[in-house]
């Protein structure tokens, strides 16, 4: 530690973690925008000029504030060592509203009699709306960070957002990389080699650029010389977007139509005050003593304003601060980022980056992250919580085969219809899948909580996660028996929607009651 710390200059250590950062943010934006464009038509120019400059500036203002925090650190501190808090675009949330919010309501809108491009400001309006709702909530919850982290076990934290990240962000994405395997695999050998297997790169090149600048090559490559996969487009001229990000007042339309997909949106603002509330401790860990507070704060600010101006994509402090602190990089690489990404969605040339990077090409990062947010599961989890951990990816995986059956490009929806309804022995098949994958997060989040209450012998606090579960499942919050996941009120349901939700609840409560019922004999046995 030295005695005068210089926190405006620039090292050498802020150009590594400036490229690290802006890949982490590019390759989100990538993907929002590839599944939005190619899974579900969205418009691209809505999503572009519209979407993407908002959420640009959350990253801008966000890393602008935490430039500020980290060289008031170093001028407290007399520290020239001191490396600001990274924030970003959040991957598993990103994907998730992307996959699971914005994508269907596109799809929702126009079925249900919009044309396209209205279809599109509904959706975007929704999105904004999704995140004024996060940030209000990341708001309120930065004072109460604590006591929400003792709430609810690491294993219902991590198993929830590693649910979503194994069968979403990467079982989704592996399947991109197989529709073109040569370049797919290619990309994907090399990240598990550099970022999985830490082997060296010639020259100590970034293992992401590398993998990026192979799979290029072999997309475009290939597929000139016809010897690429179907489906190979030639790159576009990049085309000029200029979109200044003023607030607007579209959320306050959105506001109905989020509604729907609370279940959803209210998780992804819990995990991120619980992310941040965990990436703060990491660098205090590696000496940078920051105020979780402040720094919830400024994640629910960045969001807001996000928001506000139109974006929707959330932002949060990302929890590789201690390895951007080990690359050298100090208090400048954070404001460089928001500069970066926050002028590229003004002046579009991240739209035009996004455009010629294929999916098959961003997969394999996305795998990547996948793979290691799922490990961190089990590695910040006590070990006797894994099977705690295991039972939360189940209502994910049930998600994902639902939003592949409710493709009408898999099941018609006549036949989805006929299949939602047709009973042999129990309840019908169909409905339980989608139904159990309906609010999956907080599913995943009461599963765990009552499987790792359950290890430590806290029969009471199991059975209060239980009987959570039962409450929440009468209005739809989790467990909803409307094929799209809506809230509603109990006594407004009739025919097959009230017998599944009453033997959802009813489940719920049974296994509550019994679980108080073993209490006695459990004392008797840790006794």
């Amino acid at each position: 530690m030295t005695t005068t710390a210089h926190p405006r200059r620039i090292v050498a250590g802020d150009v590594n973690g400036l490229f690290g950062l802006v890949v982490d943010n590019l390759s989100i934006l990538a993907f929002v925008a590839t599944a939005l464009v190619g899974f579900f038509g969205f418009p691209a120019e809505v999503l572009f000029t519209h979407m993407f400059p908002g959420s640009a500036l959350g990253v801008l203002v966000g890393n602008l504030i935490y430039t500020r925090m980290a060289r008031s650190l170093a001028r407290r501190t007399g520290r020239d060592d001191v490396t600001a808090m990274p924030l970003g675009l959040d991957a598993p949330t990103s994907i998730g509203m992307a996959l699971l919010v914005l994508g269907p309501a596109f799809v929702k809108f126009k079925q249900g009699g919009m044309d396209e491009h209205a279809a599109a400001i509904a959706t975007w309006h929704l999105g904004m709306a999704a995140l004024v709702v996060m940030g209000v909530l990341k708001f309120v919850l930065s004072f109460f960070g604590d006591a929400v982290q003792r709430a609810v076990p690491r294993a219902g934290l991590l198993g929830s957002i590693a649910g979503i990240a194994l069968v979403l962000m990467g079982f989704f994405p592996l399947v991109e990389i197989l529709r073109h395997p040569i370049v797919g695999l290619a990309g994907l050998g090399i990240v598990f080699y550099a970022l999985i297997a830490r082997g060296r790169l010639p020259g100590n090149l970034p293992g992401v650029l590398v993998a990026i600048v192979v799979g290029a090559a072999l997309y475009y490559g290939l597929g000139a010389a016809g010897l690429g996969a179907p489906g190979f487009h030639a790159p576009a001229a990049p085309t000029w977007r200029f979109a200044l990000p003023w607030p607007n007042l579209g959320f306050v339309d959105g506001l109905p139509l989020v509604v729907p997909y609370l279940p959803l949106v209210l998780p992804f603002g819990l995990l991120m005050v619980i992310g941040g509330i965990n990436v703060t401790e990491s660098a205090r860990a590696a000496g940078d003593d920051y105020s979780t507070r402040d720094i919830l704060l400024t994640e629910a600010f960045s969001t807001l304003v996000a928001g506000v101006c139109g974006g929707v994509v959330q932002t949060t402090p990302y929890i590789g601060q201690p390895a951007y602190k080990a690359m050298g990089a100090r208090t400048a690489y954070t404001w460089l980022t928001g500069v970066v990404i926050g002028l590229g969605g003004v002046f579009g040339y991240l739209s035009n980056l996004i455009e010629l990077l294929p999916l098959p090409v961003l997969a394999p990062i996305l795998v990547y992250v996948a793979i290691t947010i799922t490990t961190q599961a089990f590695e910040a989890t006590p070990q006797r919580h894994y099977a705690a951990v295991v039972f939360a990816f189940f209502p994910a995986v049930a998600r994902m085969v639902a939003i592949k059956l409710g493709d009408p490009g898999v099941v018609p929806p006549d036949r989805f219809a006929e299949l939602f309804a047709r009973a042999d022995h129990g309840l019908p098949e169909l409905a339980t899948i989608v139904v159990l994958g309906n609010g999956f997060i907080i599913t995943s989040m009461i599963w765990a909580g009552y499987a790792a209450a359950l290890i430590d012998g806290r029969l009471p606090r199991a059975a209060v996660f239980l009987a959570a579960g039962g409450v929440l499942t009468l209005f739809g919050l989790i467990h909803s028996v409307d094929p799209n996941g809506a809230l509603y009120l109990p006594w407004n349901l009739s025919g097959l929607g009230a017998t599944l939700a009453g033997q959802f609840a009813a489940a719920y409560g049974v296994l509550a009651l019994l679980t108080l019922a073993l209490t006695p004999f459990n004392r008797e046995t840790k006794g």
